[in-house]
């Protein structure tokens, strides 16, 4: 698809322009000059043609966390690979010595390169911004992009640019790049999510870097793998909630939430060499308390006992996963180095493995099959405080349509009463069930439902499953 890079100085408001073009609020805005380092990527939602809308960091400003220069590459390389540059100033300030250093970079580029003064929240602004055309990047156009203001005029500009490429390209209006499978990549800071992501894509396409939280926003990076679409989800690491010490760290950790949320399946990256630590199983309960299906990364392979043998070091992370990790059974695990490029192309494979799994739980008669020769073998416990023992009248199977491509099964159970299913009985009936439908990577949800026999419809539930 045709791509269109947004460029400009810190604080201009490129975030809060990209967030309306991708209409969901991707990247962190925030009045701190210098919040966005990588390049954000996201389909546009509003354009008539399709499109690739990216965000780059500000350029020219020094910034004081260290990451100016790779900042500028990353920008750099997004007007290059352009197909429409959005030249982002701030209408209030007027034109700075960076915004004209900018434009006469710009007016080299290949691309077309379209002025936006942001900023303009009222007509009485038009002197101030009208200046602009000094520049030399015509009249440019005039918007708010905090409230809206002259959004449809510039989505207009935008689509008349593209019209003539995307016709060059075979584009339609109609073509729009599937997401395919959504993969999260989650873990503490400094596991290496993005090293991951960088080698899964075979492109330094995230910012890497040992100081922690590098990474800020959830950045969406479309791959393809044996014919198969995906959207990795680089995240922010995620450190205990105690010691999110700014606003931007607290934003950071909730993009990373809801990209946890909306996924399909969330990679769990550990530092191997680190050990799993106690932060590492507090991302894996948000997984399980989410019911996401998982896959965990067992990462820095290469530093994990490197002179021992390879079988040996293998077979020590299994038990150590199995150990701090026992609540997160069902999730199936990889050993990588993403720095070495070691086996990562086992990550998708097994993401694939778990899509096919997915798709084979078991129907509703099989269920209540497999219900009742579990409680025949192992009836439910009387419990102590009520002096009562559940009945499971019957049970049938539900999934969340919001993830088709991997669907989490729900297994309603109907009984006598929903407080007798005691955890451990739950647990039990989990193990019955993954015996025979094993479903590596999907959780299994249990949703009880209290009701008097009399209350189901005797045509819902045959004698047998009783």
């Amino acid at each position: 698809m045709p791509t269109v890079a947004i460029v400009g100085r810190p604080n201009v408001g490129k975030s809060a322009l990209f967030n309306r073009l991708v209409g969901r609020k991707i990247a962190i805005v925030h009045d701190q000059a210098g919040i966005t380092r990588d390049r954000l990527s996201a389909p546009s939602k509003v354009t008539k043609f399709p499109c690739e809308i990216v965000d780059t960091g500000g350029i020219g400003a020094t910034l004081d966390d260290g990451f100016a220069e790779q900042v500028a590459f990353e920008a750099d390389i997004a007007i290059s690979t352009a197909d429409l540059i959005l030249f982002v100033v701030d209408a209030h300030d007027g034109i700075t010595a960076i915004d004209s250093a900018l434009s006469q970079k710009l007016r080299k580029a290949k691309a077309p390169v379209l002025l936006v003064m942001n900023k303009v929240d009222h007509d009485k602004h038009e002197s101030a911004w009208s200046d602009f055309a000094k520049l030399g990047l015509g009249q440019g156009i005039a918007v708010s992009a905090e409230h809206g203001r002259n959004f449809g005029e510039l989505v207009d500009a935008i689509d008349a640019a593209l019209e003539p490429i995307s016709h060059a390209l075979g584009e339609t209006p109609e073509m729009r790049q599937p997401e395919g499978i959504r993969i999260a990549i989650v873990g503490k800071p400094n596991a290496g999510k993005s090293s991951l992501a960088n080698a899964i894509l075979q492109d330094n396409r995230t910012i890497v870097s040992d100081i922690a939280g590098t990474t800020r926003d959830a950045i969406d990076l479309p791959c393809q793998f044996k014919n198969e679409h995906f959207t990795l989800i680089d995240t922010a690491g995620l450190r205990p909630r105690s010691k999110r010490d700014t606003s931007v760290e607290v934003f950071s950790a909730m993009r990373t939430e809801k990209a946890i949320r909306r996924a399909d399946l969330t990679l769990l990256v550990i530092d191997l060499a680190a050990g799993i630590t106690a932060q590492d199983r507090k991302i894996a309960q948000l997984i399980l308390q989410e019911h996401k299906p998982c896959l965990i990364v067992l990462n820095k392979f290469d530093l994990y006992h490197p002179g021992a043998k390879k079988k040996n070091r293998i077979e020590e992370a299994t038990e150590h996963v199995k150990r701090e990790l026992f609540f997160l059974d069902y999730a199936p695990f990889v050993v990588v180095s993403a720095k070495q490029n070691e086996s990562v192309e086992l990550v998708l494979k097994e993401a694939l493995k778990i899509r096919d799994f997915a798709q084979k739980y078991p129907s509703t008669g099989v269920l209540n099959r497999l219900l009742q020769k579990a409680i025949e073998k192992n009836p439910p416990p009387i419990d102590s405080k009520l002096k009562r023992r559940m009945k499971l009248y019957y049970g049938t199977v539900a999934t969340d349509k919001t993830s088709e491509l991997i669907p989490v099964p729900t297994y309603i159970l109907f009984v006598n009463d929903k407080k007798l299913l005691q955890q451990s009985y739950s647990q039990y009936l989990s193990h019955q069930l993954r015996e025979s439908h094993p479903g590596p990577g999907i959780p299994i949800v249990f949703s009880p439902r209290s009701r008097e026999r009399r209350d189901l419809s005797p045509n819902t539930f045959s004698q047998k499953s009783h």
